[in-house]
C-alpha cells in the first residue's frame, strides 16, 4: 500500500520536463510547487499523525489512499490552466493526503515487531518506498513513449498520464488493505507476543489524543531525532525530485532512452534498499535497538559524499560526455546510498522506539514532519540558485546538513547515556 503512494509522489519528478515546456515553468517554479507539497505534508503529519493514534493506522492509510487517487486523476484530467497557483495547489493537496499513509502504516508495524526487530523491519520499510520508485520509475518512461492497447492510446510525451495511470495501483492495493492485514497480532490471534523492550506486553493499539500528544511532545529524544531527520529530507528530497531536471539540462540525456537514466533510476533504489537493511540490522544486531550510533556515522559519511560531488561539478568534469555522465550519475547513487539508510532508521524504527504499539503513528508524525519542513525550506533556495549561478550550486546548498544530522545523533546518545544512569529527562 504505501509502495503505491510512492507511485502517485514520484511521477511529478517525471512530469516536471513537459510542464516546463508546455507552460514555461522555472526551476524556482518546480521547487515552489514541491516545496507547498513539503509544507502540506509535513503539517498532515502532525495533524494525521495524532489522529492516527486514535483511529488506527489501518482506517489512516485507507483515508491517505482515497485522497491521493482523486487528486492525481484531477492533476491528470483537469490540470489545463497553466498557472502556477492551480499546480501548486492541487499538489499541495496530494501531501496531506500522503501524509496519513507514513503513521499509518509505522502505527500497524510496531504492534507487529518487538524493538530488537525493528531496525531490520527498517529495511522493509525501505524496500517498501524503494520499491515505489522502481515502479514509476520503470513506468513513467513508458507512458512518456506512448504506447496502445487495442482502442486504447496514450500519445508520446503526454505527461498527464503520469497522474491517470499510477492511481490505479493505488486503489488495487487499497482492496487488498481492506480484505488482508490485522492491525496486531491480537487482532490475528497472537495475543501477547510482542514487547516494547521493557519486558511487558501491552495488548492496546489506541491511544487518546492527550496522552498521544502530551507524551511524544515531551519526549527527550524525539527532537532531536526531528531535526536529524530534516536534513534527511532536505537531501533525500532535493536528490530524488531534481534528478529528472539534472539527467535533462545538465547531462543532456533523454529520459525515455537513455541507458545512463534507466541504470541510475535502477540502481538508485537497489543501493537504498541494502543500506537501509543494512542499517537496520547493523543497529538490532549490534547496538540493541539503538539506532544514533549508525545513523551518526551514515549522515557524516553523507556530508563526505556530498562535498565531493560539490567539488567535482564546480571543476566542470560533469557534464554531457562519458566520463562526465559517468560522475554524475555514481554521485546520485552514492547520496541515495547515505540518505536512504538514515531515512529507514531514524524515520520508522526510531519512530516506533520512541511511540511504541500505542503512540507511534504521532511519533512518526512529529519526526516525518520536520523531513518535509527541511525539504520545503532547503528546495526553494535550490531552485533559485539553480536558476542563477546553474547547476553547479546544487550540491553546495546540501553540503551542511549530513553533518548537522550527524551532531543530533551525537546529541541522542549523549540523553540516551544520561537517560540510562538515571539523569533528569
Amino acid at each position: 500500500m504505501y509502495a503505491s503512494y510512492y507511485m502517485c509522489r514520484y511521477n511529478f519528478r517525471f512530469a516536471t520536463p513537459g510542464m516546463i515546456a508546455e507552460f514555461g515553468f522555472s526551476k524556482s517554479d518546480i521547487t515552489d510547487m514541491l516545496s507547498a507539497w513539503s509544507i502540506a505534508y509535513g503539517t498532515g503529519q502532525l495533524v494525521n499523525g495524532l489522529i492516527t493514534d486514535r483511529i488506527g493506522g489501518k482506517a489512516a492509510m485507507l483515508i491517505g489512499a482515497l485522497g491521493t487517487i482523486a487528486v492525481n486523476l484531477f492533476f491528470g484530467f483537469g490540470s489545463f490552466v497553466g498557472t502556477f497557483s492551480t499546480f501548486a495547489l492541487i499538489w499541495l493537496v496530494n501531501g496531506w493526503f500522503q501524509s496519513f499513509g507514513a503513521p499509518g502504516m509505522i502505527k500497524i508495524n510496531a504492534a507487529w515487531f518487538n524493538r530488537q526487530e525493528r531496525g531490520t523491519f527498517a529495511g522493509v520499510f525501505g524496500f517498501m518506498i524503494q520499491s515505489g520508485q522502481v515502479a514509476i520509475n520503470r513506468l513513467a518512461p513508458i507512458i512518456l513513449g506512448g504506447f496502445t492497447v487495442g482502442a486504447f492510446v496514450v500519445a508520446a510525451g503526454d505527461w498527464r498520464w503520469l497522474f491517470r495511470i499510477p492511481p490505479l495501483f493505488t486503489a488495487a492495493m487499497a482492496i487488498l488493505l481492506v480484505l488482508i492485514p490485522k492491525e496486531s497480532p491480537e487482532a490475528a490471534g497472537y495475543p501477547g507476543v510482542v514487547s516494547d523492550g521493557d519486558g511487558k506486553t501491552d495488548q492496546g493499539t489506541r491511544a487518546s489524543l492527550k496522552e498521544s500528544f502530551t507524551t511524544i511532545f515531551t519526549h527527550p529524544l524525539v527532537w532531536y531525532y526531528a531535526l536529524a531527520y530534516a536534513c534527511t529530507g532536505a537531501v533525500r528530497n532535493s536528490s530524488d525530485q531534481l534528478a529528472v531536471l539534472y539527467f535533462v539540462e545538465q547531462l543532456h540525456l533523454d529520459i525515455a532512452k537513455s541507458p545512463a537514466v534507466s541504470w541510475t533510476f535502477l540502481l538508485m533504489p537497489m543501493v537504498a534498499v541494502f543500506g537501509s537493511f543494512t542499517a537496520g540490522w547493523v543497529s538490532d544486531r549490534f547496538f540493541h535497538g539503538h539506532r544514533s550510533p549508525v545513523a551518526m556515522t551514515l549522515y557524516f559519511f553523507e556530508s563526505l559524499v556530498i562535498l565531493c560531488a560539490a567539488t567535482v561539478i564546480y571543476l566542470g568534469v560533469v557534464g554531457p560526455t562519458p566520463g562526465g555522465i559517468f560522475l554524475g550519475c555514481l554521485f546520485l547513487v552514492l547520496v541515495s546510498l547515505t540518505a536512504n539508510s538514515t531515512h529507514a532508521i531514524v524515520g520508522a524504527a526510531a519512530p516506533m522506539d520512541i511511540g511504541g504499539r500505542k503512540m507511534a503513528g504521532f511519533a512518526a508524525g512529529v519526526i516525518d514532519s520536520f523531513q518535509y519542513y527541511g525539504t520545503a525550506i532547503a528546495l526553494p533556495i535550490t531552485g533559485r540558485l539553480i536558476d542563477q549561478f546553474g547547476w553547479s550550486a546544487w550540491y553546495p546548498t546540501m553540503a551542511g546538513l549530513g553533518a548537522v544530522g550527524g551532531v543530533a545523533m551525537i546529541l541522542v546518545m549523549r540523553k540516551q547515556k544520561r537517560l540510562a544512569q538515571g539523569g533528569p529527562r
